[in-house]
């Protein structure tokens, strides 16, 4: 009976990510819709769903490793299912190789580096408002 128990709670985990990424991909599909991206020019789109995703991931991680009581799915589910699916590293480099090889290598330039500033300050920004949510204590 353990192992069979055991077995269905192995499946929950990678389940919460498949749930939390069937959510995370239609919500960058819906900003990549909305943003307008010209060829050429700096990719909006993909770069304000990084900025939001690592901000909204800092706060997560704040929240669900030091405010909140462990969760077995929550991470699972937030961090590495909608947030894995919501923010994108692979659009980010071939919109970066697109950019340079057609000539726009100061525009590419300029995208890895706000990129990375961007992510690491949202990120940063992300944990401390996280870290800034007081924490209830249960009254007994």
């Amino acid at each position: 009976m353990g192992s069979e128990l055991d077995g269905r709670r192995s499946l929950l985990v990678p389940g919460a990510v498949a749930l939390g990424g069937c959510l995370g991909a239609p919500a960058r599909y819906g900003i990549s819709v909305l943003v307008d991206i010209t060829p050429g020019t700096f990719p909006w789109g993909t770069f304000w769903t990084n900025m939001t995703g690592s901000f909204t991931l800092g706060v997560v991680l704040a929240l669900v490793f030091e405010r909140f009581p462990p969760s077995r799915y929550l991470r699972p589910f937030v961090a590495t299912g909608f947030l894995g699916a919501y923010t994108t590293y692979s659009t980010f480099a071939v919109e970066t190789d697109l950019l340079a090889r057609n000539g726009h290598v100061g525009v590419a330039a300029a995208y890895v580096g706000a990129s990375l500033v961007g992510g690491l300050t949202a990120v940063w920004m992300g944990l401390s408002l996280g870290r800034a949510v007081p924490i209830r204590r249960r009254s007994r």
